[in-house]
């Protein structure tokens, strides 16, 4: 009956909140909270997340959402994010450039209106003179204590706090948020030039906290993570330690004495030595994490990982210069349990090194090698023989792998669903035949300046991998027309980057328009050979498509932009530098004709003043003027 509420007169508060926590988009979440009062206050009983931009007026904001989201469990506030503030704001300030930032996650689409009326100028008695002054609270430009201490007073339910690059915070403010916070689980500090009493602090208060990261917390010293240690040794199972000079093996001694619940371990530092991670390893029997970027690191720190780590399950060396294939067989003598390993810039590591991983770690699914300029084919073939489980494979900048290697692991991992293969200069056809014929179940291939591949191992690709959704073949030179047909015929991409594969023109391309009608995602930049009719046909055959790159395709002309625009409405980001035959009129269609773009590349010359004002927050250009 029109003008009856039966929603609200019928659904207790209880059934409604529940709806809208089974809500699973922002914008579905913001619809909501916009239909009636009682709604938008229910709905904001369901958010737990909330993201923040740390420039601008950063601790006001909090102020304003803590009155608002009262159950947030989670708050994110970054340095790097930045959005305006409405210009109302701005004119109150005498300027219309103020910058803040209040990008929320699962946040609130009325945080604005109330900004507006907590921006009024707040009155200051001088005790001296008892003269008024008038000040405004937009003064703060970025997150400070102050904002920490609205935070704990606003969110005393909070659980998981992350403050990236927010120079401002110091010690005094970590305190006073432990001693309020003290359901806190996990905090990431990463960039802040916080010191050792508000990690102390943190000790002492957050009984409860597991997963810390210290990354880039120069203000640190062993004093502050030792008693952070004691503190909280019970329940911690996370910990990243990055460029913290003043944090030494004293520090580690500390954490493998105290931290036996630690399964996740993050060093990257020059001051760690051996003495330090024998600590861990001896003391902390779960890990299962570990990720080592340690110069100063021998063959036996990993023999003491090996022997004491049997849970682990993941480990990335890397830049290591001082270990050999005795610390590497170590691991694969010990960690059986071993499923994800990456070997990144380990100068003294060869086949030997490897074949022991293989032949220890049999369960091992993600294996990258990055790098390792004496690694080569015997290493990788003894991978194929017996790690029957892996499913990602990365080779980068490997010129001593050849052929027969991936031929084996074609034989051998059945199970493979990603290859990425980068400057590979001995890899050729033979080896993706081979991975074709036994990896029927793969699903994406990126292969990037891998010279020797050409037509027929990316045609064997699309005549046995029926899986394949992700495509990226990057200045491939053999690569042409013939291969993307191949892959049309026997594949639906969703992801496609033939960036540079200079012998791919119209054909290959509108067969894989014609062939993949769930293209989201299109690189086709620097096919000098590409042109209008492509264009048209994307534009027809894959309306899903959201971000194309076309730049420094010399054919493309205004035309093709029209044809391409035309249906496919959902793009989102349009990079066109470089293109000859496009005009100012070309960017004022795609501007016009796609109601979500957020991103264009062009030319500064080629964007008209009448574009610049319809749509200048979403244009981006390659060159300034000098």
């Amino acid at each position: 009956m029109r003008g009856h509420d039966w929603i609200n007169n019928s659904l207790p508060d209880e059934l409604i909140i529940e709806i809208f926590r089974r809500l699973d988009s922002k914008s579905s979440r913001d619809a909501c909270s916009l239909v009636c009062t009682r709604w938008r206050r229910l709905e904001r009983l369901t958010r737990a997340a909330i993201r923040i931009g740390a420039t601008g007026s950063p601790d006001l904001f909090v102020h304003l959402l803590a009155a608002s989201f009262t159950n947030v469990t989670t708050v994110h506030i970054d340095e790097r994010l930045s959005i305006s503030l409405p210009s109302l704001l701005g004119r109150r300030r005498g300027t219309d450039n103020t910058k803040a930032s209040s990008q929320m996650k699962n946040g609130s689409s009325h945080a604005s209106s109330q900004m507006k009326r907590a921006m009024k100028p707040r009155r200051r008695v001088n005790e001296k003179n008892g003269s008024i002054s008038e000040e405004s609270e937009l003064n703060s430009l970025s997150f400070s204590d102050a904002g920490l201490a609205a935070l704990a007073e606003g969110f005393p339910k909070l659980e998981t706090l992350k403050l990236i690059w927010c120079s401002n915070v110091t010690s005094e403010g970590l305190t006073s948020l432990a001693r309020k916070c003290t359901s806190l689980k996990a905090l990431d500090l990463q960039g802040c030039y916080v010191g050792d009493q508000g990690l102390a602090a943190v000790g002492q208060c957050c009984k409860q906290l597991d997963d810390l990261n210290l990354r880039f917390c120069e203000g640190l010293t062993d004093v502050g993570l030792v008693e952070l240690a004691l503190g909280v040794g019970k329940s911690l199972k996370s910990l990243g330690v990055a460029a913290c000079a003043k944090i030494t093996d004293f520090s580690m001694e500390a954490v493998g004495s105290h931290c036996r619940s630690l399964e996740t371990l993050s060093l990257d530092s020059e001051f760690i030595h051996d003495q330090g991670v024998f600590a861990v390893a001896q003391g902390c029997p779960y890990l299962k994490v570990l990720k080592l970027q340690c110069i100063n690191l021998t063959d036996d720190a990993l023999k003491a990982v090996g022997s004491s780590c049997l849970s682990l399950e993941l480990l990335a060396l890397y830049s290591f210069q001082r270990f050999t294939d005795k610390g590497l067989s170590s691991i694969g003598n010990g960690c059986k349990k071993l499923k994800n390993l990456t070997l990144s810039d380990c100068y003294f590591l060869s086949d030997k090194g490897l074949e022991a991983i293989a032949t220890g770690c049999k369960e091992l699914t993600h294996l990258e090698v990055n790098g390792c300029h004496n690694i080569g084919t015997l290493g990788l073939e003894s991978v194929g023989k017996s790690c029957q489980h892996l499913s990602e494979l990365q080779l980068l900048y490997c010129q001593r792998i050849g052929d027969l290697a991936l031929v084996q692991v074609g034989q051998g991992c059945k199970f493979l669903q990603a290859l990425h293969l980068v400057d590979c200069s001995n890899i050729g056809d033979e080896a993706m035949r081979g991975i074709a014929s036994g990896c029927r179940n793969l699903k994406k291939l990126h292969i990037r300046r891998c010279y020797e591949i050409g037509n027929e191992g990316i045609i064997a690709v699309g005549g046995h991998c029926k899986s394949l959704t992700d495509l990226s073949i990057r200045f491939c030179d053999r690569v042409g027309d013939e291969a993307l047909i191949a892959i049309a015929e026997g594949c639906s991409l969703h992801y496609l980057n033939v960036s540079g594969c200079h012998q791919i023109g119209d054909a290959g391309v509108i067969a894989i328009a014609r062939g993949s009608p769930q293209l989201c995602y299109l690189d086709v930049s620097v096919l000098h050979n590409l042109g209008d009719m492509a264009m048209a046909e994307l534009g027809e055959h894959c309306p899903l498509l959201k971000e194309i790159v076309l730049s420094h395709c010399r054919q493309i002309t205004d035309v093709g932009l029209a044809h391409l625009v035309k249906s496919c409405t959902l793009l989102e980001s349009c990079h066109m530098v470089y293109c000859s035959g496009i005009t100012s009129a070309g960017v004022a269609t795609v501007v016009s004709s796609c109601p979500n773009i957020k991103k264009v590349l062009v030319e500064k010359s080629k964007v008209s003043q009448r574009t610049k004002r319809r749509a200048g927050p979403v244009i981006s250009y390659l060159c300034v003027d000098l």
